[in-house]
């Protein structure tokens, strides 16, 4: 289940039909672009780095805005450039 202060963040699609496990892509980069504190250590809880680090490095073009891409970058050890040619807003 999905708490309440992780729904905030996934406000465009219908909530009823979000899923951890199926929607972990829509769920990991909304959160990790908009998301609290609090939301994000859910997904660190429920998803787990490694798994975080994939969704991030591996998303489809467009995802990530120009700041939370510079900071995830920063924490996964990424090359924001090799990402920012794919995938910047």
């Amino acid at each position: 289940m999905i708490p309440k202060y992780v729904k905030t963040f996934l406000w465009s699609y219908d909530l009823k039909k979000i899923e951890p496990k199926k929607d972990k892509k829509i769920i990991i980069s909304n959160v990790l672009n908009l998301g609290t504190i609090k939301a994000t250590q859910w997904i660190f809880k429920q998803y787990g780095k490694e798994e975080i680090k994939n969704v991030f490095e591996n998303s489809a073009k467009g995802t990530w805005n120009k700041k939370s891409l510079n900071f995830w970058s920063f924490f996964f050890k990424t090359n924001p450039q090799k990402i920012k040619e794919r995938h910047v807003l």
